[in-house]
């Protein structure tokens, strides 16, 4: 049944859900704005396929040690002071990779965002998943992957335009500096919005019941209009405390199934799947395959960021039908699409001729490649993108949820950047059996959601949590459905 929410308060809802989201927009940005750099930067460096791909791949382990100090940072000094911290590391990052006098400076940069993007990547789905009511709470969650689509979009935009004023990437543009070290800079602007945002956001209302800050969480509650449901929001929470130290759920993760809780390993799978059927390959590494079947600089750039519009506009679409349809139906169908078009990607790629910059698809199998990658991100974007993102937020207990989120978001950023980082040295050996092992791993993500992942539509997060937790009762779920 839909809560008590008035129209002024799900439009405040809302606002503060895309506010919040804002550190998806950076995740995406700094994600692909390496992108058009990628050809430039190896060339300014004078660096190996295999540095390449580590300096590409290094701002993830930043990533992963960010999402993994998140969860901590956030359970003991809140929320919004995670995402102030989290823009400062980011502006930080921009102006240093922007100014880097070598690879390693250069790398050490990366990693300084990659914290930064690792903390805004946990904060933002447990946060939107917090402040959001049940009936809404797919769409809501899910505007963290629209964010980073348009993240995404926007720096190969950036890119683009800037490789086009300059005559290519590594030509001067302003003050002396190369366009893509401007490509760089540029991430400073969405880092000052992002920060300037966290001190207009209210404090999650479930971390103040979690630290015993009832009545700051009932004024939190008002203004987000659950009118009379005040009280019974508070009981709700409480009671979810109740039953977790009542079952010996502390704030640990660590439980008995290969040391972790078994739903701490539910999120591992689903973020490390999501990243081994190599959706990233797509952004970081698109301009440069697209170059080498044949396609200029400048056209390669426009072909990704049209497929980076593609992204978004299919996440929208997984917006409107995550609350209606439910979660499994459209992870299954995006792992049916995914493990389809990658074959397809297999496939034509098995008829390439020449290597490296050499690499050519003869007749029709370079359009049949171009096609199959956009399928490839249209069922990605319409599932596997925005509906982890979802399940991450609602499937943790509230007292470990910031935790465990920063767990399973740091396995992503490492599975990222496994991907990212043997991405070009597989792609040398065979791009044909690269394009295969991502159709193995989307082909393993069916089975996955099919075998153990229950639907959470509708729920609170209260009764989502007990689909994941071991020998809890359905009299604990009716209890707190009361």
């Amino acid at each position: 049944m839909p809560e008590n929410v008035g129209s002024n308060a799900i439009t405040r809802v809302i606002w503060l859900s895309i506010a919040s989201a804002v550190g998806g927009f950076l995740f995406g940005f700094d994600s692909s704005v390496v992108n058009g750099a990628v050809d430039a930067m190896q060339d300014e460096f004078t660096l190996t396929s295999g540095v390449t791909g580590f300096i590409v791949a290094i701002a993830l382990l930043g990533c992963a040690g960010g999402a993994y100090a998140a969860g901590r940072i956030a359970d003991r000094y809140g929320r919004l002071p995670a995402m102030k911290l989290g823009a400062l590391l980011f502006i930080v990052s921009s102006l240093g990779t922007g100014m880097a006098f070598d690879v390693w400076d250069l790398a050490f940069w990366r990693v300084i965002g990659g914290l930064g993007i690792g903390i805004a990547s946990v904060i933002a789905p447990a946060y939107i998943s917090e402040i959001s009511p049940r009936h809404m709470r797919g769409r809501l969650a899910s505007l963290q992957q629209l964010a980073i689509t348009t993240g995404i979009f926007a720096a190969l935009l950036t890119d683009a335009m800037l490789a086009g004023t300059a005559q290519g990437a590594d030509q001067p543009l302003w003050i002396g500096l190369e366009a893509w070290r401007w490509m760089f800079i540029a991430g400073v602007v969405p880092a000052l919005a992002y920060g300037w945002i966290a001190y207009t956001l209210p404090e999650s209302p479930r971390y103040l019941v979690l630290k015993g800050k009832i009545a700051e969480a009932k004024t939190i509650f008002q203004g987000l209009g659950v009118g009379n449901d005040v009280e019974r929001h508070v009981r709700e929470i409480q009671d979810g405390l109740k039953h977790e130290k009542t079952g010996k759920a502390t704030a640990s993760l660590s439980g008995p199934a290969f040391g972790l809780q078994g739903v701490v390993w539910v999120g591992i799978a689903l973020s490390v799947l999501q990243q081994f059927v190599g959706i990233n390959v797509i952004f970081y590494y698109s301009t440069t395959l697209w170059k080498a079947v044949g396609f200029r600089e400048q056209d390669s750039l426009t072909i990704s960021a049209a497929t980076a519009v593609v992204n978004v506009l299919v996440t929208i679409v997984a917006i409107a039908l995550v609350d209606r349809i439910g979660r499994r139906p459209i992870l299954l169908a995006g792992s049916i699409g995914m493990t389809a078009s990658l074959t397809t990607m297999a496939l034509a790629f098995s008829f390439a001729t020449g290597t490296g910059s050499e690499l050519a698809l003869p007749g029709i199998w370079a359009p049949v490649a171009l096609i199959a990658s956009n399928i490839f991100v249209i069922s990605f974007g319409a599932s596997w993108g925005p509906v982890v993102w979802v399940l991450l937020g609602e499937i943790f207990p509230s007292r470990i949820r910031a935790r465990a989120l920063g767990f399973a978001a740091a396995a992503q950023w490492i599975a990222n950047f496994i991907v990212t980082l043997f991405f070009p040295i597989m792609a040398e050996m065979s791009l044909p059996m690269t394009y295969a092992t991502y159709a193995l791993f989307a082909a393993a993500s069916y089975v996955f959601i099919k075998l153990k992942v229950p639907e959470t539509r509708g729920m609170s997060l209260e009764q989502a949590e007990t689909l994941f937790v071991p020998k809890r009762s359905k009299q604990s779920i009716s209890s707190l459905q009361a």
